[in-house]
C-alpha cells in the first residue's frame, strides 16, 4: 500500500503512540473480515493493519515521516534522499518474507504459542523511548492450495528473510480464506534492551487451482453433462474439496447455469460455512458410434427447437 497512513488510521502526524493504537484497534474491530462482510471491508482491514504495522514502531515511523511511501527503499542510517516521488516500494512492512510449505502427511493441530487471528488483545508491545523496547511485527506470504486451505492442519514451513531460514510448524484452521492472518507470538522482529519479540503475521494466499475457482468461502466448479443429462435432468457427481457430492440436475439446464450446494464450500468455525456452486458446461461426445449418430440425426429431423431463436 503505498498511500497516508496516518489517514488510513484517521489520525494526525502528532498522534501519540497511545492514540495510534486506540484507533487502530478500534478500525480493525470495525473493518475485520470476520465481522464485516461489505465489500471494500476485507481491503480496507489490510490497509489499516499496514498503517498500524509503520507507524506503531518509532524507528520505523521515523523513517517514514522523514521519507514518506519510499522509506522502504531507502538504506538503513541514511540522512537524506532524493528520489522520484510516487516510486514507494511494494511488499510487506519491514522486508516480510516469502513462506515454503513443505506438505507433509500430517493434519491436525499443533501445540504451543500460535493464535489465529486475535487482533484484539496482547497485540500492542511495549515501545517507550527508553529502556526495553518490544521487536517490530513483521508480515510474510503463506501459500496453500485449496485442498490444504479447506482441511487445514499443521504444516512445517521455512521463512526466508535477511537472516538464515527458520523452520517451524504452524497450525492452520480448516477454512482459511485468501487474506486471513495467522499471527505467531514472539516470531517477529527482535526486541532490544531486554524487550520481547514482535509477532510474525502469516497472510493467506489461495494458490490457483485447475478444477476450484475460490471467492471468500464460496467455491465454484464446473460440471460437465452430456446433451441428454442437461435436456432430461439427472443426478450426477460433482467434486468438492471435502470429497464427492451429488447435484440434481433440472431437466432443461444449459450451460452457464449455476447449481448450488449450500455448505459444500469453504468451512467457517466461527459460523456458516460456504456454498459450492457447481457450473453447468454441456459436452458433446467428439467422436459419435453409428446408433448416436442415427439418434441425432432424427432428433434433428424432428426437433423445432432452434437456440438462437428460442434462448
Amino acid at each position: 500500500m503505498a498511500g497516508d497512513y496516518y489517514a488510513a488510521l484517521r489520525v494526525s502526524r502528532t498522534a501519540s503512540s497511545e492514540d495510534i493504537q486506540r484507533a487502530y484497534r478500534k478500525l480493525a474491530r470495525q473493518y475485520h473480515p470476520d465481522v464485516n462482510h461489505d465489500p471494500g471491508a476485507e481491503e480496507r482491514f489490510k490497509e489499516i493493519s499496514e498503517a498500524y504495522s509503520v507507524l506503531s514502531d518509532p524507528d520505523t515511523r521515523k523513517r517514514y515521516d522523514r521519507f514518506g511511501p519510499d522509506f522502504r527503499q531507502i538504506p538503513e542510517g541514511s540522512e537524506s534522499y532524493a528520489g522520484t516521488a510516487g516510486s514507494g516500494g511494494q511488499g510487506s512492512p519491514f522486508g516480510g518474507g516469502r513462506v515454503w510449505v513443505d506438505s507433509g502427511p500430517g493434519r491436525g493441530f499443533g501445540a504451543g504459542g500460535i493464535n489465529i487471528d486475535d487482533l484484539f488483545s496482547d497485540l500492542f508491545g511495549s515501545r517507550g523511548a527508553s529502556g526495553p523496547m518490544s521487536g517490530a511485527d513483521q508480515q510474510a506470504e503463506l501459500e496453500l492450495s485449496v485442498e490444504d486451505a479447506y482441511h487445514g492442519g499443521t504444516r512445517r514451513i521455512t521463512l526466508s528473510g535477511a537472516g538464515e531460514p527458520a523452520s517451524f510448524d504452524v497450525g492452520i484452521p480448516p477454512g482459511v480464506t485468501d487474506g486471513q492472518r495467522i499471527r505467531l507470538s514472539g516470531r517477529g522482529g527482535q526486541g532490544s534492551s531486554g524487550g520481547v519479540a514482535g509477532d510474525l503475521y502469516l497472510v493467506v494466499r489461495i494458490a490457483p487451482h485447475p478444477r476450484y475457482r475460490v471467492n471468500g468461502r464460496d467455491i465454484a466448479v464446473d460440471l460437465p453433462l452430456s446433451p441428454w443429462e442437461a435436456a432430461l435432468g439427472a443426478s450426477v457427481p460433482v467434486p468438492t474439496p471435502g470429497g464427492e457430492a451429488k447435484v440434481r440436475v433440472p431437466a432443461g439446464s444449459s450451460t452457464g447455469r449455476r447449481l448450488r450446494l449450500r455448505g459444500e464450500g469453504m468451512p467457517n468455525p466461527r459460523g456458516t460455512p460456504g456454498d459450492l456452486y457447481a457450473e453447468v458446461k454441456i459436452i458433446v461426445p467428439r467422436t459419435l458410434t453409428r446408433r448416436e449418430r442415427e439418434l441425432f440425426e432424427s432428433l434433428r429431423k424432428d426437433s423445432t427447437f432452434d437456440p438462437r431463436r428460442d434462448t
